[in-house]
């Protein structure tokens, strides 16, 4: 009996991290459909669309109306969802893949939110959470089509991140990405037949669809190397900050699942190092991997390396990925 062909859902799959996780997939031997508002194929900042892209099925939806994707879900094996921002405004977005750094910092400085203007709520809330509380549950809700291997639970992926942005990006950031983590994970309990996986990336990469970006990366790389081969007992800049963080307050709410100092976050800045996209895309393939049933609950930068054969010299072994 011939093996069934895994086939991957990637929601935002014309954007950065969706379209390499496309590429990755195809690679592998995926069947690949992507879903974005525009449903066009992804083309790199010259407004080239690659060859590999005529393989992938495009389609246009709307990730908060499942009216509009629902068909889609029967026939997938996995959903990886990349929707998000970094910013609320997210035309910092087309500014990194242009190579424009003014118009990067003045996404950064603006305080403007476009999706509140139109009247669809804070962009936070919209894009890291709601946008992925609604795909799961559509996608739980569905019933999977024969072409879909059974005796394996399929895949719901996450594309979350690490701690390491605040205070220069608002709490609302990583507070709404727990948030649909946390949201998932209780909308999965209880279902064997599904399995949420959540990769948290630090700072993702790439030199020439994102070219300011790697100058900020080799930093942030070369301070997690160093850290790395430092005693832990020495005062490092980021011992001496954890140290300071608990007289800080959190600077989130309540209620808030983010606790932590921003001193914690930039810490962790300063000892894990940046990722390329590529990885990240690399690693995504090998969780939605319908044999790899174990892979399930929270991977950061550490597990996404170990996923994909990369020791991490100078560092203990990662602890095993846990639940959220």
């Amino acid at each position: 009996m011939a093996a069934t062909v895994q086939r991957l859902l990637v929601v935002g799959g014309n954007g950065f991290i969706g379209s390499a996780v496309c590429k990755a997939a195809l690679a592998k031997g995926y069947q690949v459909t992507s879903l974005s508002s525009s449903g066009q194929p992804f083309r790199t900042p010259k407004g080239h669309s690659p060859t590999w892209t005529a393989k992938v099925e495009w389609h246009a939806g709307d990730a908060l109306r499942p009216e509009t994707y629902a068909h889609l879900l029967p026939g997938a094996s996995a959903v990886v969802h990349t929707l998000g921002t970094l910013l609320p405004d997210t035309k910092y977005k087309s500014a990194l893949a242009a190579g424009s750094l003014p118009g990067f910092l003045s996404a950064f400085a603006s305080p403007s939110n476009p999706l509140e203007k139109e009247g669809r709520g804070n962009a936070y809330e919209t894009l890291n959470r709601d946008s992925a509380l609604q795909v799961a549950q559509a996608f739980v809700e569905s019933t999977p089509s024969a072409e879909v291997s059974v005796g394996h639970p399929r895949a719901f992926v996450y594309l979350s991140a690490e701690d390491i942005f605040r205070p220069f990006i608002p709490a609302a950031y990583i507070e709404t990405k727990r948030e649909a983590e946390l949201g998932i994970e209780m909308m999965l309990s209880g279902r064997p037949d599904y399995r949420g996986v959540y990769v948290r990336p630090s700072l993702v990469y790439h030199p020439h669809f994102r070219p300011y970006t790697s100058p900020v990366a080799a930093l942030l790389d070369l301070s997690s190397t160093i850290h790395a081969r430092l005693p832990s007992t020495l005062p490092t800049p980021s011992n001496i900050l954890r140290a300071l963080a608990p007289v800080f307050p959190s600077g989130t709410t309540r209620d808030s699942p983010v606790q932590s100092s921003p001193l914690e976050a930039v810490a962790n800045a300063l000892t894990l190092p940046p990722i390329h996209v590529d990885h990240v895309a690399e690693a995504i393939c090998v969780v939605v991997d319908e044999q790899r049933t174990d892979v399930r609950g929270v991977y950061g930068v550490r597990e996404m390396r170990e996923l994909i054969g990369w020791a991490m010299k100078g560092q203990g072994s990662a602890h095993a990925a846990s639940g959220v």
